[in-house]
């Protein structure tokens, strides 16, 4: 890894623990032992860190989605590894994150924003369609518009006025959504493989 890989991957640990505002480029130079000058060499400020980790953090959760439907061996597969990717992040993400995000750095909101629209919405839509032909979702499910309702869905779980990070953990919400959205779409096939999960995890 470069030091400008390290420069980002120290940064993304701090914005996930605290938000991106209260994080300076003081913070960052202290957390990854450097002097700030150096982290000046390979970026002007703290917004072009955020662009770079945004496009970086993509361009990974865009390869990721794919290993998953490439790996898995029906729709069920692919749904509940897609949760598990879907724990690990919200289990380390300080929703504050997403607010600074959205109203101190703009174009990188736009860009996930751009993401969701249309990778995930992609993504989603694909699974949907091959899980009606394998009869795990419901034969009147509309593919398209289950997957722009998933993604509305992740997002409202961050409205911090419904859901106040002092009053509700992030991924307990996010994975209400979920299920409530899986058992929605899904057939009495698809219901028994989601139970069994369900089993198995409530199990460990």
């Amino acid at each position: 890894m470069t030091q400008k890989d390290r420069i980002l991957e120290g940064a993304a640990e701090l914005f996930f623990k605290a938000g991106i505002r209260s994080v300076t480029m003081d913070d960052i130079a202290r957390h990854m032992g450097i002097s700030k000058k150096t982290i000046y060499v390979y970026y002007k400020d703290k917004d072009e860190i955020v662009t770079a980790l945004v496009d970086k953090k993509l361009s990974e959760d865009k390869d990721r989605m794919c290993e998953v439907v490439e790996t898995s061996s029906d729709v069920m597969e692919e749904l509940i590894n897609l949760m598990k990717c879907a724990e690990d992040f919200f289990s380390r993400i300080n929703p504050i994150l997403i607010h600074d995000m959205q109203k101190y750095h703009p174009e990188s909101w736009q860009a996930l924003q751009r993401f969701k629209a249309e990778v995930v919405v992609d993504t989603f839509q694909g699974i949907l369609t091959r899980g009606i032909a394998q009869g795990y979702v419901r034969p009147e499910v509309d593919p398209r518009i289950m997957a722009k309702m998933h993604v509305v869905q992740v997002e409202a779980g961050f409205n911090s006025y419904f859901f106040p990070p002092g009053e509700y953990n992030i991924w307990k919400v996010q994975l209400q959504f979920l299920e409530n959205f899986l058992y929605g779409i899904c057939t009495v096939k698809g219901h028994e493989v989601l139970d069994n999960y369900k089993n198995l995890i409530e199990q460990q």
